[in-house]
């Protein structure tokens, strides 16, 4: 399935049913007086939160939604059935906003959470509500007012509890893997990754945590380069954040300016990002090369106070330690 996380919609909620206008004429009923009923109220539209939906695919193809209009009020004091509501399953972890002004207006967080994004029209009353001792004999009715319509943006954020980020071929794919259920593509070559990936990562028998494995960062992303910054709103509700180094790539062989060429684009794309706890991951300790490296490299980061672990994910070398770290982090 392809992995599309915004969209855009219209949805219109129904329109009430409008009042009737009507009196009663029965044979040897004298005087029956008014007797129109009420319409029905328009339909709502209806977000709602389903399990196992991962992307707005669906959202791409059908971009209208309309609720069902309430019907009219009729004679004898017959009031008009309801429209219908439209219900609109999205994935755990959308933000409706409106289209135009940007304000949000729901933020869906939990399975089966349910938001009326769109309210239905009123109903109109009918000329049997207008009867008095003073006006036996109304003649007013009520129009069923019109039902709101907008144009909203839906944007999923992935729900994780830990977010990886680093340069392509840091080793991400290959760290979710062997950690977690996800099974990403895994290949040598930069942006093996394309879309988010979720694993869920099982610490103990009552514990447990989620992983998002975010396609990876170049210098000048925010710009447009590489797969830009498009999934990083993806780690903006993660609670620690692992960064992967890889001490291997020939392209950026100082760990120092790599790291700080991810932050820089993090923090272009919000600066609280790097307010969020943070573990750097030195990965592909298989490698002689990289082991020569491991004490240097381990040494300046820790001067700048981070955490740093150093893992071979294939050989599952240091993640049980790195998990249980993860773990506490998220305690």
């Amino acid at each position: 399935m392809k992995f599309i996380d915004e969209a855009i919609i219209e949805i219109k909620a129904g329109d009430g049913g409008d009042g009737c206008l009507s009196f009663r004429r029965e044979k040897y009923v004298p005087r029956g007086g008014p007797d129109g009923g009420d319409g029905g109220d328009g339909g709502d539209c209806i977000l709602k939160a389903k399990q196992g939906l991962t992307t707005l695919m669906d959202l791409k193809f059908r971009k209208h939604f309309e609720a069902g209009r309430g019907a009219n009020g009729e004679g004898q004091k017959m009031f008009g059935a309801q429209g219908k509501d439209v219900t609109i399953h999205i994935p755990i972890g959308t933000i409706v906003k409106n289209a135009k002004t940007g304000k949000i207006l729901a933020d869906i967080s939990k399975e089966g959470q349910e938001v009326i994004i769109a309210k239905g029209g009123r109903r109109g009353r009918g000329n049997a509500r207008f009867a008095s001792s003073t006006n036996q004999a109304p003649r007013t009715f009520e129009k069923g007012e019109p039902g709101e319509e907008l144009r909203i943006r839906l944007e999923l954020k992935l729900l994780a509890d830990v977010g990886l980020v680093g340069f392509p071929n840091a080793g991400k794919s290959t760290l979710i893997s062997s950690i977690s259920n996800a099974r990403p593509k895994i290949a040598g070559y930069p942006f093996t990754t394309k879309v988010p990936h979720l694993g869920v990562v099982q610490v103990d028998r009552e514990k447990s945590f989620v992983v998002a494995d975010i396609p990876g960062l170049i210098e000048g992303a925010h710009q447009g380069a590489g797969m830009g910054i498009q999934f990083l709103k993806h780690i903006e509700r993660t609670k620690v954040l692992l960064h992967l180094i890889d001490l291997t790539d020939p392209e950026h062989p100082d760990p120092l300016k790599s790291y700080k060429v991810i932050c820089d684009e993090m923090k272009s794309f919000s600066p609280d990002l790097l307010k969020k706890p943070e573990i750097i991951v030195l990965t592909k300790m298989d490698l002689p090369e990289v082991r020569e490296m491991r004490s240097k490299v381990e040494n300046l980061f820790k001067k700048k106070g981070k955490k740093v672990f150093a893992i071979s994910a294939p050989n599952r070398e240091g993640l049980e330690a790195l998990v249980k770290e993860v773990a506490q982090r998220l305690t």
